[in-house]
């Protein structure tokens, strides 16, 4: 009975449009004001209406509870305070439920708050019946806003341990509305999600307080810890001195995947080539007393790269580059793989066997702020210049570390495909095309900017292992694991790539059904399947690896096309991959 209710679930939070208030935002700010603006969210599909939900609610809000209405939506703040795991276990270890119901149940819904907020109705009244709990009054409730219980009660509850933390749960549950347990869950177990995209949020914040998009995406930049002064500070007017003393990089600019369409009618030599490399994007900044170095991913790196924060504070203060951080030993006109920086992210600490192992540069394609002057909206050959001027005054002996990119222009289109085969032959990726009086804009604006990669590299693997996927796809296999077969005689399949995209919905179904009827073998919420079906893998690169079983590992791969044409026997050997591995040394 459970189980089939969990089957034909509507979403916890949603509820009946004609009966959501839509009085939110009146400074009282309890946690169900957050509640309503989640629903309000849920249930409409146009960015416009989402943008006016969002601009109602900022606008009225108190500053603690927008701040952190903000942190969640934009994902900055996403601690873990109690496991899904632990929430799941508490459910089943004080019901009559049995735990294969509580496993089937989740591995249908595939998240543990909203399976929890399924299943409660069915066991609260065991609950309240069973045991004693003091509840909240119901005015002391209705009066804690959402601020409290992100800063307050919800760490405090995370904090104890064994049989309080459990009674404390089992409380909140009990005393909590039911309409509230989703969030109140969600928000323990981290992963907080809203049909919000983060630059939606800005446009939403920049209507509300009449400012500039791209002020709000600049000053978001580097993380947004939740509180009153910093929303403050975020939704002020804009401060001539901000930018001069700040350590925040600016947005980065993307690029789309190239369309012909879009630039075949314009003359080649308005636009300019650049290499496409492998490595992160990133921001170097030299302002006042500080420098920094910052990844797309928002994230400061400096300690992984202290070598290029050495010679950044060589800049002239306020100034910020652009470019690609990468491994490049001196001298050498090719960087090294991806495999060789991979070793150096996340450290904390660099010893100098891997610097010398890992030689480090930066490869600068843009400059963004010149003498404290944001110039992003200068044309693209103008800022270009501009870095090789400052080159020429820096003074400092591994100057060699940082180079600017190098551009070029064609005289036709025809010549465009021959240039990005060239990509392989430099190590790069393939080609970046931009033109060439095109401003630095926020994000992927289409149209200036178009990257031309190199065609993945493929090989033909053979399925060997499914796993369950998560959210919407939870009761699908989706996660899949493939195999190459080795030289041993007789051959075996080894493991080598793991890819959950590629496929289309009506694939996905069909490769479901076959797994189910085809599976070998259980481990836990993995299937060994027979190894019969074949699929073309393709990757962006491949490097040697000690980690993995085969040898060696890829990057970004995904699924081209299931080869219904093509037996088990006929997948690729792994020595094929082997061969396709670019050697550092050369």
């Amino acid at each position: 009975m459970i189980k089939s209710k969990i089957e034909n679930r509507a979403s916890p939070q949603a509820t009946n449009p004609q009966k959501i208030s839509h009085n939110i935002g009146t400074r009282n700010n309890h946690l169900q004001d957050f509640e309503i603006l989640f629903n309000r969210l849920d249930q409409v599909t146009g960015t416009h209406a989402k943008v006016a939900i969002l601009v109602d609610y900022f606008r009225w809000s108190a500053s603690e509870d927008a701040a952190w209405t903000l942190a969640l939506f934009i994902g900055k703040r996403q601690r873990r305070l109690i496991t899904g795991r632990r929430l799941r276990d508490i459910l089943q270890e004080h019901s009559n439920l049995p735990d294969w119901l509580i496993a089937d149940c989740y591995a249908q819904v595939g998240d543990s708050a909203e399976t929890i907020s399924l299943l409660w109705p069915e066991v609260k009244e065991q609950q309240t019946n069973s045991q004693s709990y003091e509840r909240y009054q119901e005015n002391q409730r209705k009066q804690q806003p959402l601020h409290w219980w992100m800063e307050k009660h919800l760490p405090e509850i995370s904090q104890l341990k064994g049989d309080q933390q459990t009674n404390a749960i089992l409380k909140l549950w009990s005393d909590v509305p039911e309409n509230q347990h989703f969030i109140l869950n969600k928000l323990l177990t981290g992963g907080f999600r809203v049909g919000v995209s983060s630059g939606l949020v800005c446009r939403a914040l920049s209507k509300a307080f009449d400012l500039n998009e791209s002020l709000i995406l600049q000053r978001l930049m580097g993380g947004f810890e939740p509180s009153a002064e910093n929303f403050n500070r975020l939704k002020g007017p804009a401060d001539s001195n901000e930018q001069r003393s700040s350590s925040r990089p600016y947005p980065f600019f993307l690029a789309s995947p190239l369309d012909p369409e879009r630039i075949i009618n314009d003359e080649p030599e308005m636009w300019q080539l650049e290499w496409k490399w492998d490595g992160i994007r990133g921001q170097m900044i030299r302002r006042g007393e500080g420098a920094y170095l910052w990844s797309r991913g928002e994230e400061m790196i400096n300690e992984s790269f202290p070598e290029l924060i050495e010679l950044a504070r060589s800049l002239p203060d306020g100034t910020v580059l652009d470019g690609e951080i990468i491994c490049w030993r001196q001298n050498e006109e090719k960087p090294m793989g991806f495999d060789s920086l991979q070793r150096r992210l996340g450290r904390k600490k660099v010893d100098k066997p891997l610097r010398v192992e890992c030689p480090i540069c930066f490869v600068a394609y843009d400059l963004l702020e010149r003498d404290g002057i944001d110039i992003r909206d200068h044309p693209l050959n103008s800022r270009q210049n501009q870095i090789s001027q400052i080159l020429t005054q820096i003074q400092h002996p591994e100057l060699w570390r940082l180079r600017q990119n190098h551009a070029w222009t064609i005289h036709s289109w025809s010549q465009l495909d021959h240039e990005r085969q060239q990509a392989y032959h430099q190590q790069a990726e393939g080609l970046m095309i931009k033109q060439q009086n095109s401003p630095y804009l926020i994000g992927r604006k289409r149209g200036y900017w178009w990257k031309h990669k190199l065609d993945p590299m493929s090989l033909d693997a053979v399925l060997l292992y499914a796993q369950a996927g998560s959210g919407r796809r939870a009761n699908l296999f989706t996660d899949y694991t493939f195999g190459l077969w080795s030289k041993d005689n007789p051959p075996a399949l080894i493991s080598f790539a793991k890819a959950y995209s590629g496929l289309n919905d009506k694939e996905i179904v069909e490769l479901d059904r076959w797994i189910r009827k085809n599976t070998l073998q259980k481990f836990g919420p993995v299937r060994s399947v027979k190894p019969e079906q074949v699929f073309e893998i393709g990757f962006e690169g491949i490097h040697r690896s000690k980690r993995h079983k085969s040898g060696v590992a890829v990057r970004f791969p995904r699924i081209l096309r299931w080869r219904h044409d093509k037996p088990a026997e006929q997948a690729d050997p792994l020595q094929n991959a082997i061969e396709m591995i670019r050697d550092d040394s050369n």
